[in-house]
């Protein structure tokens, strides 16, 4: 009866009948290898990350699957209409009152008051857990009330080589620590060939990998998606969370044109504030909160400290595949640093340029990244150096094939 009265209350019927909508095309045949190393069971916590990488699907799956009370959770979407005449903290309020337990909610970005809202429906109703989905660029120490004791914030990122094998193809693989993969390459590789060739799978990968929603799709239909995608992050997640003007995102719309055209781009940043017509500090701002949506990845040579007015010494994108969005000429050199940097950040690996090679990984591994026919001669003679070539199915020694560092989660 208590349930009953529940969904037939005015009040909420409208998101009730939209959740039970959105969970009937939820399924469970496949899972974000996050999902099952996530603390469900945190009282406040969120799940961030650039758009399409799953956080929805995520959140919904736990609630269809695993939440063992169904009728006592509601999904709610923070830019759906309901919220044009109510508030968050009506909500909290009412749904506590009949009993709720577990409040989920996506894009809360899209949702002007959250943080004080949400702070002040927490406090009041310790019986009940909030989670919630945000952009990539969202920064709970930004908010206007202090979350950042009470929430944990954790990022979800696009699909690695390996989660993209088994989503795609069915191949199940498991993750590979990095020590284990510069120690025993070739295990690896012996393993894998004992299930399927990698290499016409890996420029698969490159090429429409990193997006669960990705399809089979026509090249030209991909690429439209994603430029889709990327004029959303500029144009709603970064307007919500930096309070940008359609002027600054226009902006930012020429500067990624500049970057795309060379990337990996060694910036010139009074050049580029010439050609946009703005300060060098906004400059260091707009590549900064590109990098905070996981537009970009910045990077920086060794020994020096990284700060928001700070030039990068080199600029990539986030994936191979906004990279071939916005430039679908992209040489094959720059797709393969840009896979290297993804990969290694996302597994939790810090990265640095080096002086000598490519790459400086964890302080103390140094990575130079080519193709099948790349020579050692950038890395000879120093310790810990390792040649990372595309275009082998099998490393020897230091040699180790790129493909593999898709596996680390």
């Amino acid at each position: 009866m208590h349930i009953l009265f529940l969904f037939q209350n005015n009040f909420m019927q409208e998101l009730f009948s939209y959740q039970n909508k959105i969970l009937q095309s939820v399924s469970n045949s496949w899972q974000r290898s996050a999902f099952s190393t996530t603390d469900w069971s945190q009282r406040l916590f969120g799940i961030k990350g650039l758009r399409g990488v799953g956080k929805t699907t995520m959140m919904l799956q736990y609630l269809k699957y695993q939440y063992p009370n169904k009728k006592k959770a509601l999904y709610v979407t923070a830019d759906h209409p309901w919220f044009y005449s109510h508030s968050l903290y009506e909500l909290i309020t009412e749904f506590g009152k009949q009993g709720g337990e577990l409040l989920l909610i996506d894009e809360i970005h899209k949702y002007p008051k959250w943080s004080s809202e949400l702070k002040t429906g927490y406090d009041a109703h310790p019986e009940m857990q909030f989670i919630f989905s945000a952009s990539s660029a969202f920064d709970i120490f930004k908010a206007e009330a202090d979350l950042s004791r009470r929430a944990t914030v954790t990022l979800l990122p696009g699909m690695s080589f390996r989660e993209f094998i088994m989503f795609r193809h069915g191949i199940d693989f498991p993750p590979v620590k990095l020590n284990d993969l510069l120690s025993d390459s070739e295990a690896v590789s012996n393993a894998f060939l004992k299930l399927a060739k990698p290499l016409p799978l890996f420029k698969e990968y490159l090429e429409r990998g990193y997006f669960p929603f990705l399809t089979n799709e026509s090249a030209e239909s991909t690429r439209q998606k994603l430029i889709a995608i990327i004029h959303t992050v500029l144009e709603n997640d970064l307007a919500y969370v930096q309070d940008y003007s359609p002027s600054n995102i226009q902006k930012i719309k020429k500067l990624l044109g500049v970057i795309a055209g060379t990337a990996p781009f060694s910036p010139n940043i009074s050049s580029i504030a010439g050609k946009l017509n703005v300060g060098r500090n906004t400059i260091y701002n707009y590549l900064k909160h590109l990098e905070e949506a996981h537009i970009l990845n910045l990077t920086h040579k060794t020994g020096r400290g990284v700060s928001m007015l700070q030039k990068p010494d080199k600029i990539y994108f986030e994936n191979t595949i906004l990279a071939l969005a916005l430039n679908p000429q992209a040489e094959i050199g720059a797709l393969r640093e840009t896979f290297f940097v993804n990969q290694i950040r996302n597994a939790g690996h810090e990265l640095h340029l080096a002086e000598k090679g490519d790459f400086i990984v964890d302080n103390t591994i140094t990575v130079e990244v080519g193709g099948k026919n790349k020579s050692n001669k950038q890395v000879s003679g120093i310790p810990n150096a390792f040649l990372v070539k595309d275009g082998l199915e099998t490393g020897f020694l230091n040699t180790i094939p790129l493909w593999q560092f898709g596996m680390l989660y």
